[in-house]
């Protein structure tokens, strides 16, 4: 769920410092308010409504066909993620790329909210609910997912915005980085990052929820969602005012030491998502049209979607693609994708100054040919 911000400082680092901080500050507030509950309310409504259609009275059935549908899927825009970035792209014309793109995203939506539903449903069948097993099943997951390096993926929005920029529009980053041109090594990769790296974050996003369903108000749902709500956006506050200084400490460090300081930072940044999560999760559940469940669900799903395809940030939804631990320089390892306004306006920016270079160039232009026009001279005073 979680992208990269590799060379991303750079870019940004533009303005003044204040206005530089003004506008961290507007992204994170964007990111938590925005795009985090409208990327939870398109999960939960997409999630139910498969509960409410698919194969409903097979349990394990309707899971498996979930899990074989949204794998499927994500491991087909994995590997022909070369040939759609060549094939759609605006310059070959812009509303048919804006209109396959964004049908893209819808597949690509309900492929994985479908991969997350059936992988979850089949751990539950097949190893139970107890507390014992769930904190080894999640202690196991993110143990494996620390051992690759890939810890990071368990993040999800409110510390990650998508903008839906044409140049990495289809972009699925696979774990060993194979070029598409070695045939069979890409498609072994691809396979890895979408079944394995997949599950395990499955495993472990599940396991934590699970977890706080047993321990936090079990008898008394709309208290434990309120909790898990102001749990959850209290760490977010908390880990966002973290930034600076493990920023700071990254920077210093190097080897191993470097890489537990980001994947102990991620970790509390999952704890804040998974608990921001099951609240919006309950709470939608609890008041937003409990008794019409296919109304609640179907309006949910349609206004969230269109809400983020409008902001340019339709891609937050979707889970794909495998990054690794601490992959960026210094201290950028620990800074979290939420760059909504600052790139908007970078790229305001770029167009400002792309516009003075033109102008300034054509009226050098003029200049010259002014200077070597020769002078004319009148024949009568010849």
């Amino acid at each position: 769920m979680r992208g990269s911000t590799a060379g991303l400082a750079d870019t940004l680092a533009s303005g003044s410092r204040a206005h530089a901080a003004l506008l961290e500050f507007a992204d994170v507030v964007f990111a938590s308010v925005v795009v985090g509950p409208a990327v939870v309310t398109y999960w939960k409504s997409t999630w139910s409504l498969m509960d409410l259609y698919v194969l409903t009275d097979q349990q394990v059935s309707s899971a498996a066909a979930c899990a074989a549908f949204g794998l499927c899927c994500d491991l087909l825009l994995c590997v022909f993620q070369t040939q759609l970035s060549e094939y759609l792209r605006p310059d070959r014309g812009r509303l048919t790329y804006y209109v396959f793109s964004r049908l893209y995203t819808c597949l690509a939506g309900v492929a994985c909210v479908g991969a997350w539903r059936g992988v979850w449903n089949l751990l539950n069948e097949c190893t139970g609910d107890s507390a014992r097993t769930l904190l080894s099943t999640t202690a196991a997951a993110t143990l494996s997912l620390a051992a690759l390096r890939t810890l990071r993926n368990i993040c999800a929005a409110p510390f990650a915005v998508a903008v839906d920029a044409p140049q990495d529009y289809f972009e699925v980053p696979t774990m060993f980085r194979t070029s598409s041109r070695e045939t069979v090594l890409y498609i072994l990769d691809c396979i890895f990052s979408v079944t394995v790296v997949g599950s395990l974050v499955v495993f472990v996003w599940r396991g934590s929820w699970a977890l706080l369903d047993i321990f936090l108000f079990p008898d008394d749902q709309v208290k434990s969602c309120w909790t898990s709500l102001i749990v959850g956006y209290a760490l977010v506050v908390f880990t966002f005012a973290l930034q600076a200084p493990m920023r700071w400490a990254a920077a210093r460090l190097q080897g191993a030491a470097r890489l537990l300081l980001a994947d102990v930072y991620h970790f509390v940044s999952f704890i804040a998502t998974v608990n921001v999560w099951r609240g919006v999760w309950g709470l939608l559940d609890i008041y937003f049209f409990p008794d019409t469940p296919k109304l609640s669900n179907w309006c949910s799903h349609i206004i969230s979607l269109a809400l983020l395809i409008l902001l340019n940030c339709s891609n937050s939804v979707l889970v794909r693609g495998v990054y690794i631990d601490a992959e960026e320089p210094a201290g950028d390892c620990v800074v979290f994708p939420c760059h909504y306004l600052r790139l908007f306006f970078h790229k305001e920016r770029t167009k400002k100054r792309h516009k003075r270079a033109l102008v300034a160039a054509a009226a050098a232009t003029r200049k010259t040919e002014e200077a070597s026009v020769p002078l004319q001279i009148p024949e009568e005073k010849v």
